[in-house]
């Protein structure tokens, strides 16, 4: 399995807001993930998929004006020892 990490930002002036960001976030728990204590748009997932996958399942949740970033954590970087600390991998 490997470990990403997940960030994003909603554009907040949009009207429903609250609700657009509670459906990402139910959205973004249908993988395993943790959320960073100190970073509210943050979250290291541990899956099996690409990349590629995880952003064009997001993005169904997504506004075009909305920003998301999905990096896979290489090995032995400090973010993976993070992961791994969190429960991850």
């Amino acid at each position: 399995m490997a470990v990403y990490v997940v960030t994003w930002d909603l554009n907040k002036e949009k009207l429903n807001y609250t609700q657009a960001r509670a459906a990402f976030i139910k959205h973004l728990e249908a993988y395993e993930s943790i959320k960073d204590p100190g970073l509210d748009s943050v979250r290291f997932v541990s899956t099996t998929s690409t990349a590629s996958t995880i952003s064009e399942y997001l993005r169904q949740k997504l506004d075009t004006n909305d920003r998301l970033f999905v990096s896979n954590q290489a090995r032995g970087t400090r973010r993976l020892a993070r992961a791994k600390h969190l429960g991850l991998d």
